[in-house]
């Protein structure tokens, strides 16, 4: 017989409680579905009854958020779906070590730490580099991440500058044809670099560090010639630059430097035929001392939970769709089988 348990979470007050619950308790209703477990809200206190095994797990759950909340965060549906599932698998531990790691603070007083085990596994290879190569589906927070540490590395005096390239326009960076002066031109393609930076250090301070240069956003074609030293140094988008590029950029890392590359294999611009320089340079470089390779998984990707319902909506229509198109070729078949052994009329009857 399995041994029953009741244990009480005591929270610190009631927007504690409506931290960890969610608007609604949408929080406390996908821990419900999650444990088989009684788990009942009474003000500042969350009763757990059932399964001695199932109640540690729920227990250790919501603690982990408690610390989480704790410690400034606001807590999300992803923070929320990602610990049900590392708890349910048992990884408690790397669940607070997760949850434990703050990179840096940003001007509007948000605290930035890593939201899956891929992520934190990403920042430490960032540590341990001069080389970090990237690749992984959208929404990983590769680029956005990889920014962080650029900027956290700069208020740690590690660096001197901030370097962002990525290639403007496909591989061939063709820019002549576009109105305006050259950063007029590059300014679309490199907007999510301006975006990332504004976000952590804040309009102001952004501004300030472009004018002195001490943040330069460039297309990729003029780091040619170039030694960068005492720079953290990001290629964005690399699986749009050929071979040739990718080494180009690599050969740029100058002394006091860190790099990082970051791009998505499935979403190549290239011309057919030509090869991503993004994917053989880690094919090439695996294993090279002060190379980091790592490859971010689907599991990695931190959406709004309305955009997942959205993704998985269209993901079972489409299959819906398939099996339609399956069912309409194999009637199509089987008439034209029937037809064809359909006996034929004499001729003259």
């Amino acid at each position: 017989m399995q041994e029953a348990l009741e244990q009480k979470i005591i929270l610190e007050d009631r927007q504690e409680a409506y931290a960890l619950l969610g608007e609604n308790d949408t929080f406390l209703e996908a821990i419900r579905e999650s444990f088989p477990c009684q788990i009942v809200s009474r003000g500042d206190e969350i009763d757990v009854l059932g399964d001695l095994a199932e109640v540690k797990k729920v227990i250790a759950l919501f603690e982990e958020l408690q610390y989480l909340h704790r410690k400034g965060t606001r807590i999300t549906m992803h923070e929320v779906r990602y610990a049900i599932g590392l708890v349910q698998e048992g990884k408690t531990e790397e669940l607070h070590n997760l949850f434990g790691e703050t990179i840096l603070v940003t001007s509007q007083g948000r605290h930035v730490r890593p939201k899956t085990v891929g992520q934190k596994e990403y920042l430490d290879t960032i540590r341990k580099n001069e080389v970090t190569i990237a690749i992984g589906p959208a929404g990983t927070g590769k680029t956005y991440l990889a920014v962080v540490m650029a900027v956290a590395a700069l208020r740690g005096k590690q660096v001197r500058r901030i370097i962002l390239t990525r290639p403007a326009v496909e591989a061939g960076e063709r820019l002549g044809f576009l109105p305006g002066d050259l950063q007029e031109k590059v300014d679309p393609y490199l907007r999510p670099l301006y975006d990332a930076l504004q976000d952590i250090l804040g309009l102001d301070t952004y501004q300030k560090f472009m004018a002195k240069g001490i943040i330069e956003i460039a297309p990729l074609a003029y780091m040619r010639g170039r030694t960068l030293e005492d720079a953290f140094v990001i290629l964005d988008e690399g699986q749009n630059t050929t071979a040739k590029q990718m080494k180009m950029f690599l050969t740029r890392l100058g002394f006091g430097s860190r790099m990082v590359v970051t791009g998505d294999l499935s979403q190549v611009d290239l011309p057919r035929g030509v090869d991503s320089g993004l994917g053989v340079a880690a094919q090439i470089l695996e294993g090279v001392r002060g190379i980091g390779i790592i490859r971010m998984k689907s599991a990695d990707v931190i959406r709004h939970d309305v955009v997942t319902r959205i993704v998985e909506a269209y993901d079972a229509y489409e299959e819906q769709e398939a099996q339609r198109r399956e069912r309409q070729r194999e009637h199509r078949e089987r008439q034209a089988k029937r037809t064809q052994t359909r006996p034929q009329t004499a001729e003259g009857e």
